[in-house]
């Protein structure tokens, strides 16, 4: 089969696309022919090395297609099945070999793009918004890179929920397209004092919580944002890590909490990993949430794919075709 390998951290450049043996699944595994594959911000920490994988390795953990062999000991699926995952590495590829616990059966009405294109970034939404910061009804939130794949759903989600949702961009030409997706403010980073309008929007109050997979360029300001015992859930690096500081900082600010959270946490048994695809794709079914595929690409052009990601052009998502 073709797959994305690389051999060595960097950028796109060294992504290379293969011919690989796939062997067949193990003990407790099922073979997953891909139909559509998903790209999110989190490979991109993986080729560089900021997340570190043992190499040579594959790319990708987010995927959609069909059952095409069980392994011995599989009694959950049929040969034959729709399935989507999140979480399995080497998903830039024509199949996979996945653990069967962490297939999920895409429903009759979700197609498989947008299984693909919602799994990672919609299972995260999910677990953000109802588990992490439980929003409520009533509540001003601030979400950063609100016109990003996960930024997208969230924003939709939020409002479905009865918030009202403060939204970052960093260009004029995303504005438009957050305040459709569910944002009733939104604020250009490169051009607004993002910060002091979130106080002038809560009446000089701050938001009960923060959502920003931004990192080092909005942490601090983040902070700022927030009201009185606000939670402060940093669960990215776009713009890079956040740089070391002074715990002190959270409770001269208002006794602040900070949390750092990720999906595999939260979908670490089979129920919880159930559980929550089933909330998404239910608001999915619902139409209150629509998912949202900008970018298409050929799986031999993954390379273009990140470097789309890394232009800060994109929107939505990303998805690779096999």
């Amino acid at each position: 089969m073709k797959a994305i390998r690389f051999s060595k951290t960097g950028g796109p450049e060294v992504l290379d696309y293969v011919d690989v043996d796939l062997p067949p699944p193990a003990r407790g595994q099922a073979r997953v022919k891909h139909t559509v594959v998903g790209v999110n911000f989190i490979d991109t920490y993986h080729r560089t090395g900021l997340y570190k994988l043992p190499l040579p390795s594959g790319l990708g953990s987010e995927a959609a297609g069909v059952v095409e062999a069980l392994g011995e000991g599989v009694t959950s699926l049929k040969v034959g099945e729709r399935v989507a995952y999140a979480g399995a590495m080497g998903a830039y590829a024509d199949s996979n070999n996945v653990p069967a616990e962490r297939l999920v059966k895409i429903p009759d009405g979700v197609s498989d793009e947008t299984a693909a294109a919602a799994m990672l970034k919609g299972m995260t939404a999910q677990y953000l918004l109802k588990r992490t910061y439980p929003v409520k009804a009533g509540q001003t939130i601030l979400f950063h890179a609100a016109a990003g794949g996960v930024g997208l759903i969230a924003g939709q989600w939020a409002k479905h929920l009865g918030a009202t949702v403060i939204g970052t961009v960093g260009s004029d030409e995303k504005v438009a397209l957050a305040k459709q997706n569910g944002y009733a403010h939104v604020l250009n980073v490169r051009n607004d004092d993002w910060v002091k309008r979130v106080r002038e929007l809560t009446g000089g109050d701050g938001v009960p919580v923060v959502y920003d997979s931004v990192g080092k360029d909005t942490f601090a300001g983040s902070l700022d944002c927030l009201a009185v015992r606000g939670m402060l859930v940093s669960f990215g690096n776009a713009s890079g890590a956040v740089p070391p500081f002074e715990p002190g900082i959270l409770s001269a600010k208002g006794s602040l909490y900070l949390t750092r959270p990720t999906l595999v946490s939260y979908t670490r048994t089979a129920k919880e990993l159930a559980e929550t695809a089933a909330d998404l794709f239910a608001v999915i079914a619902s139409g209150a949430v629509k998912i949202a595929v900008h970018q298409r690409f050929k799986l031999s052009e993954a390379r273009k794919a990140h470097e789309a990601l890394h232009s800060r052009g994109t929107t939505g998502a990303t998805v690779l075709i096999p």
